[in-house]
């Protein structure tokens, strides 16, 4: 595609993580619905869990805020509880450390791959001196950058354990990649942010970033420009070829 934009024209590119670098979206997925199936039937909640509650209450969000959202679209409203609740704790915090356990295992059992595409993006980005952040809502970030073994080329990783930390709201609020250009030093409108999500395209458009790029793992072009996205592509290797 000759009529993108060229990233390296940008004071830095901001990544999302799962599904825009490695593609843990679709562990992240497997875990969920295999949570929510066993809840929902336990609970006797309708109707079923299904992909689209993924894509529109889950992706992009910090853990408990996805889980809170989701049971609200049901008329569900459980106590919020903390986050050091068990998994079998029948509150918001414990429902979301019962999916993380799920995901843990199957990333510690299985290992990731960055997607090519994103690793030669990144690797053209640094030879032209570009720098790069990762602002991610999960709190396996970290882990999951080391299970990739791309965690060296960030200086930067605004992940949900600062985000909880620090009090920033989830995506599609812009709170978290504003913090990460501000970690990153750099100003919004003259950087570009990368996302698969929903939540993540809005937040990053309503945070001013310069450039919006979407990354449509599954949840649509159109779907993607409607939440904010400048331009969208279906694996990053377009900016590189």
């Amino acid at each position: 595609m000759t009529d993108l934009p060229d990233l390296a024209r940008y004071d830095a590119v901001l990544f999302d993580l799962d599904g825009v670098l490695t593609p843990t979206a679709e562990v992240h997925m497997h875990a969920w619905q295999t949570m929510f199936d066993e809840l929902f039937a336990a609970w006797g909640i309708t109707p079923a869990y299904t992909e689209h509650d993924y894509f529109e209450y889950l992706d992009g969000k910090k853990r408990y805020d996805g889980v809170a959202s989701l049971l609200r679209s049901r008329d569900v409203e459980v106590p919020w509880g903390d986050p050091s609740d068990e998994p079998s704790a029948d509150t918001v915090c414990g429902i979301g450390n019962r999916k993380n356990e799920v995901f843990a295992r199957v990333l510690r059992g299985e290992g990731i791959a960055p997607y090519p595409g994103s690793l030669a993006l990144l690797d053209a980005l640094r030879a032209q001196g570009v720098p790069v952040a990762v602002v991610s809502s999960s709190k396996n970030a970290e882990e999951v950058l080391r299970a990739a073994g791309i965690r060296d080329r960030f200086d930067v990783v605004m992940d949900g354990v600062i985000a909880e930390r620090d009090g920033l709201a989830s995506k599609p609020a812009p709170d978290v990649f504003v913090e990460g250009a501000r970690m990153l030093g750099v100003d919004p409108a003259r950087s570009a942010a990368v996302e698969d999500a929903l939540s993540g395209a809005r937040s990053a458009s309503a945070g001013g970033f310069a450039l919006v790029v979407g990354v449509d793992r599954g949840v649509g072009h159109e779907a993607l420009r409607d939440a904010g996205a400048d331009v969208v592509v279906d694996d990053l290797a377009a900016f590189v070829d």
